[in-house]
């Protein structure tokens, strides 16, 4: 891996081509996804399954395009036992951690004679995204569907490519029904997001759509956002290790590569005061990289995306990491619990030598799904909050209006709003006031 040492001229390079992994970059395709919405949006059924069969599946149609439960049942007989042991554990923990952000109505009164709350509603239907093709992510299935379903959303379905056998994978399958998913729909790409942002005679219309995808799935979500609530606009993958002298460097450059495998757009950074570390560092990559099977797509990402950063101290370090507003980001410090509280932006946090950043990806329970590109910043990984809508409850009796009124009329008289102060004024009229 390459190294450099950290100035301003360094961090603004690495920002600027970090940035250029963002979906908002790459307009070629902004006309393809358009063309494909808008066709969805219009044409419905006809649209989504000429466009499916292109892509995926030749024999889709209104028929088949739902899973059946027959084959949920076929796929709890192909899976291996282990594998399903192993999701109901990981559903357990994902389950588990989100209970525990559960919001609830609130409401507070006084003797004035004023009730104030929060009213909060689940959303009626939500749509997850799960990726398919070469890849196979049941763990995101459990990511999507659970926050959902702990929310109290009332239906939420599931949208995946299936193969040209019009099959979808059985671990896939499985997740979905183990998590409580609604019903399952044999589409991908940017023609399942919108089918689930407007409806076709087959696929309900959801309110919102949360999941990651390639960048046709992120430049639908990003065009039918304004229709439905979306997540958030999700680029490649992405890690950074901070670490000091104390840290393994064996463990370090495995974690690195760890994402690096995502895809040849994954970033993987190092960040260090320790120059021992990281040519050691570097050294481990170099050797993990020869016997990993996906090592073309790491070798390419390393080349494009990956850096370690030498830092002259640790302050200097943090600052960058805050910088950067890494998807993942590992701490394997001497007190990485003190460097956390210094941290800001971040989309999940990994704290020690033995918290490995897969730990999240599969079984510790916080959700995978999370802000990239920088969006950590100022978004969210994906929660229970994302599926739930909060209504101001308020209300006033008559003598707690009367204090407050000539307040609430001189504020509005002063911006000009004079039916604002009117709407108040009426309720205190002394009779024969009336005009």
């Amino acid at each position: 891996m390459r190294t450099v040492r950290l100035d301003d001229t360094t961090k603004k390079n690495l920002l600027d081509t970090l940035l250029k992994r963002s979906p908002g970059n790459y307009g070629q395709y902004n006309d393809t996804v358009t063309e494909i919405v808008e066709r969805v949006r219009t044409e419905g059924d006809q649209a989504l399954f000429e466009l499916t069969r292109k892509f995926d599946w030749d024999g889709i149609s209104a028929a088949n395009v739902q899973v059946t439960e027959e084959e949920f049942q076929e796929a709890y007989e192909k899976i291996d036992e282990r594998l399903l042991r192993t999701i109901r554990k990981s559903l357990k923990n994902i389950r588990d951690y989100h209970e525990k952000q559960r919001q609830y109505s609130w409401f507070d009164s006084t003797p004035e004679g004023t009730i104030l709350g929060q009213k909060v509603t689940p959303l009626r239907a939500a749509g997850v995204y799960v990726p398919g093709g070469k890849a196979v992510y049941p763990s995101s299935v459990l990511m999507n569907i659970v926050p959902a379903k702990i929310a109290g959303v009332s239906q939420v379905i599931m949208a995946t490519p299936c193969g040209k056998d019009g099959k979808v994978n059985p671990s896939v399958l499985v997740s979905a029904k183990e998590a409580g998913a609604d019903a399952v729909y044999k589409m991908g790409g940017a023609q399942a997001i919108a089918a689930m942002a407007f409806g076709t005679e087959s696929i309900p219309k959801v309110d919102k759509i949360t999941g990651p995808g390639n960048i046709f799935v992120a430049l639908a979500k990003k065009a039918v956002s304004g229709y439905v609530g979306i997540d958030s606009i999700a680029g490649p993958s992405e890690i950074l290790v901070l670490a000091d002298e104390t840290a393994n460097p064996r463990y370090v450059a495995a974690d690195l590569l760890s994402q690096a495998e995502h895809d040849e757009m994954a970033s993987a950074i190092l960040v260090t005061t320790s120059e021992d570390l990281a040519r050691k560092v570097s050294a481990e990559v170099d050797a993990f990289v020869k016997g990993l099977s996906r090592k073309e797509i790491i070798q390419k990402s390393l080349d494009n995306y990956g850096w370690i950063l030498l830092a002259d101290s640790l302050e200097d370090a943090v600052d960058t990491v805050n910088l950067i507003a890494s998807e993942h980001l590992e701490i394997v410090t001497r007190n990485p619990f003190e460097v956390m509280t210094k941290i800001r932006n971040a989309g999940a946090i990994f704290l020690g030598e033995y918290s490995s950043e897969p730990l999240g990806d599969y079984y510790a329970g916080p959700n995978h799904i999370l802000p990239t590109n920088g969006t950590a910043r100022f978004f969210s990984p994906v929660s229970v909050d994302d599926f739930v809508k909060k209504s101001s409850i308020i209300y006033y009796s008559r003598e707690a209006l009367e204090k407050a009124h000539e307040d609430i009329e001189y504020f509005a008289e002063q911006e000009q709003l004079t039916a604002h102060a009117n709407s108040i004024r009426v309720r205190f009229e002394e009779p024969g006031q009336e005009e």
